[in-house]
């Protein structure tokens, strides 16, 4: 019982910490008060606290994934895998620009997915986890994964943003967030990369699934889906690379995009694990 509450610890530790972060800046760039709306830099110590949560997270997600001798996964793992890469990425990124404003819906999502493992710990063997087909194809599958979350998490903002833009509704929340253009000018370079990670996953799939997994590939649920997600994200960038698409179009396509991936693991392993009892 020890074992499993030392286990779980990581999860949990993580999960109040963005928790705490996601309260804390949402008070200090959000909410309303009389004090003059004034732009708030990042400080060292909330970068340092956020590197705790990482720290922690990335503590338990190891301990979970490989403290077998092998390799296993779950829809749990995978989801907080996916948020603990995310926040890495705008981490490193508010090195660079301005990312405070966006912290405070981040990091509730990210505490929710490091407390996933806690509440659903069942997880199951990966075959074939040390050859290298199958490391590449996870790697850049869940990088792909990490950043079209990102993504999504940003259309969501500039959706926000625009709106309170039009409405003219000058807020807290609204001024704390990056300029649309430098928020639009990431969204395109987070989408671009993501795609280009994606599609390295689906192709070393088709190249390595009969070496990884012993038999072909198969057109499966989570392969559509995979491939549907491919599609959307290639006409969203032929779009804005031939029609200039941005705004309300760029992000409907950026969402639409992220629910098909969405959908072909973490929905589907959820349906399995949970809805069905199946690993």
């Amino acid at each position: 019982m020890s074992d499993i509450l030392l286990q779980l610890l990581p999860h949990v530790l993580a999960a109040l910490l963005y928790a705490a972060l996601g309260i804390h800046f949402w008070q200090t760039r959000w909410r309303e008060s009389k004090q003059p709306r004034l732009t708030l830099p990042m400080q060292p110590w909330e970068r340092a606290a956020i590197f705790g949560a990482l720290v922690a997270q990335g503590i338990g997600l190891y301990s979970g994934l490989f403290s077998a001798g092998g390799m296993r996964f779950s829809f749990s793992f995978a989801l907080s895998l996916m948020l603990w890469l995310a926040v890495l990425i705008y981490w490193l990124e508010s090195f660079r620009a301005r990312m405070d404003g966006l912290q405070p819906m981040v990091l509730p999502l990210a505490a929710l997915a490091a407390l996933a493992p806690a509440l659903f710990p069942q997880l199951r063997e990966v075959a074939n986890a040390n050859a290298w087909g199958f490391q590449l194809h996870f790697l850049t599958a869940m990088l792909a994964y990490s950043l079209f979350t990102l993504s999504a998490l940003h259309a969501v903002f500039m959706g926000f943003a625009e709106r309170k833009l039009h409405q003219r509704a000058v807020t807290r929340s609204l001024t704390s967030l990056p300029p649309i253009l430098t928020m639009e000018a990431l969204l395109f370079r987070m989408i671009l990369v993501a795609f280009c990670l994606l599609t390295a996953a689906l192709v070393s799939g088709v190249m390595f699934s009969e070496a990884i997994f012993g038999k072909a590939m198969v057109l499966d649920h989570k392969t559509l889906f995979a491939f549907a997600s491919w599609g959307i994200f290639a006409a969203l960038l032929v779009g804005r690379r031939v029609y200039g698409w941005r705004g309300r179009v760029a992000l409907r396509w950026t969402l639409a995009g992220f629910m098909v991936l969405f959908l072909a693991y973490i929905g589907s392993r959820f349906v399995a694990e949970v809805l069905l009892g199946r690993l």
